[in-house]
């Protein structure tokens, strides 16, 4: 599998609805999320490239996904 980054919104929106099928994504504060990207194991992005504008687009897509 590819290395996920920051940009890969949509992807990690994927993985994460994928690990963590019971949680609903409205329901996450954004300090987790950051944490849950950083332990997916294809993540391979710096963590201080994050932020809150990249963390909404993620939480966004996994919304679409569930």
């Amino acid at each position: 599998m590819m290395s996920l980054q920051w940009t890969d919104s949509r992807e990690i929106a994927i993985a994460l609805a994928e690990t963590y099928p019971d949680t609903d994504p409205k329901t996450i504060r954004f300090t987790d999320l950051m944490q849950w990207v950083l332990d997916l194991p294809d993540f391979t992005d710096d963590p201080k490239r994050c932020g809150e504008k990249i963390l909404e687009a993620i939480q966004l897509a996994w919304m679409d996904e569930v």
